[in-house]
């Protein structure tokens, strides 16, 4: 690994203060009194929250949306949103493109850290094609929502609707402009529909739908691909299951007919993916429900979209390799495929950091902020906001209005970690690991293990 030059930050802390940047510069745009539809300035941390849950995708609020923000201020949300879910190395690539200029190598090296590949040739012809392919499936979205959106609030408003929940739907972000995410539209099959396929789509992965696009020429999916596609169908169905098995007797989906009571329930499943919106109550849940539902949003989406969490291929290496370990095999191997064990090794530190990183926000938040009174409800309503906002999913079940200064910091780090933390924390495991490698190793000795 080359040596930087005095002076130069590494990818990673570029990538880092990239991300930081634009939140900064979002938040100074909605503190501005034409950003609030009360004329003042919005606090300084309110408009860093709301910055940093556009940025990172993730769609927590302390503010509502539809009631505090202007359209401008919308504007600016939207505009983050889409700068977050594509990665912020999509402007330089956009106005590179617009002004038919080459991409320099700085340019290009950062590119393909933050899309996570593992070479630079490519990456700028992979970017190219992750902003066509967006532009075409929300514009796709847009006009596929205005069949609801317009009837209801008209032509301005409705398509102003359409794109705004398009792009939030896509982008895995979770903001809407309803004032209550989708839970008066739970009869509305179309939309849910339109919203669950935008939702699948930005959090399968643009190398899986790239994959996917190229599988008539090559006749064969790559093993991120494979695993990718085999988790999500996975998790879809047996979120769905489990939330018909444990939801189906009780208070939550109680109206509408059959076929509503279904695309509800699909619903449920999918959301949890990072998206964020709710078309039920999630304070009607049952225990067994909500506990189905924090598993889902710390799993997350696809490596490489717009989605956050652990990561479905992080979630399914480790299964695979629980499989072989059970069956007495020391190589993980899937497919035909045997896969290395540098990705064994950072899917077990990403699970280990992530995990205890959760339980240490959930430890401070329960000092520091207060459970409210509702029955049957305790320190799951705490669990539920830590592990979607590092999920960067935007669930809530009503704390996050209630923050204090420390809990909007804990949340605010939280979602930002969850979006961009994580990956700078494996690209410094990457390096350290192959400088010392390099260099030396270690005498082996036995620990006993269970």
């Amino acid at each position: 690994m080359k040596q930087l030059k005095k002076g130069h930050l590494a990818t990673p802390q570029l990538i880092s203060l990239g991300f930081a940047t634009v939140i900064l510069c979002g938040a100074l745009l909605l503190m501005l009194p034409i950003s609030s539809r009360s004329g003042g300035v919005t606090p300084f941390i309110d408009a860093l929250f709301t910055a940093t849950s556009a940025t990172c995708v993730t769609g927590l609020t302390t503010v509502n949306t539809a009631q505090h923000w202007t359209p401008f201020g919308q504007f600016v949300i939207l505009v983050m949103i889409e700068t977050g879910g594509l990665g912020f190395m999509s402007l330089p690539v956009f106005f590179f493109m617009i002004a038919r200029k080459k991409i320099n190598l700085r340019t290009r090296m950062i590119l393909k850290d933050s899309l996570n590949l593992e070479q630079m040739n490519g990456s700028v012809n992979l970017m190219r094609y992750i902003l066509l392919t967006s532009v075409i499936i929300q514009g796709l979205g847009s006009i596929a929502l205005s069949f609801s959106f317009v009837p209801q609030y008209g032509w301005l408003k409705g398509i102003w609707f359409s794109i705004f929940h398009s792009v939030s739907s896509f982008c895995n972000a979770g903001f809407d402009l309803l004032g209550d995410s989708l839970a008066n539209n739970q009869q509305d099959i179309w939309m849910l529909s339109v919203i669950m396929i935008l939702i699948i789509a930005g959090g399968l992965g643009f190398l899986v739908w790239f994959d996917l696009i190229q599988y008539r020429k090559q006749k064969r999916l790559s093993i991120h691909s494979k695993i990718a596609l085999l988790m999500t169908g996975s998790l879809l169905i047996l979120g769905a299951i489990g939330f018909y098995l444990t939801e189906h007797n009780g208070q939550l989906l109680v109206t509408g007919n059959w076929l509503q009571r279904f695309f509800n329930t699909m619903f449920m499943a999918v959301t949890p993916r990072t998206a964020g919106y709710y078309s039920v109550n999630y304070f009607e849940m049952s225990h067994a429900g909500l506990i189905l539902t924090i598993v889902l949003m710390y799993i997350g989406g696809t490596s490489g979209s717009t989605a956050g969490g652990l990561k479905t291929t992080t979630f399914g290496v480790l299964l695979i390799q629980m499989k072989s370990i059970l069956k007495g095999r020391n190589r993980a191997e899937f497919s035909g495929r045997t896969i290395p064990a540098g990705a064994i090794f950072r899917a077990l530190t990403l699970f280990f950091i992530t995990l205890s990183l959760c339980i240490l926000a959930t430890m401070i938040l329960s000092v520091t902020e207060k459970i409210p009174d509702v029955d049957g409800l305790g320190l799951e309503y705490i669990v539920f906001e830590v592990v979607s906002a590092f999920g960067t999913v935007g669930l809530t079940m009503g704390l996050t209005p209630e923050l204090s200064i420390v809990g909007k910091v804990i949340i605010i780090s939280l979602m930002f970690i969850g979006r961009v933390g994580i990956m700078t924390v494996l690209l410094s495991l990457i390096a350290k690991a192959r400088q010392q490698e390099q260099h030396f190793k270690y005498p082996e000795e036995s620990v006993l293990i269970g």
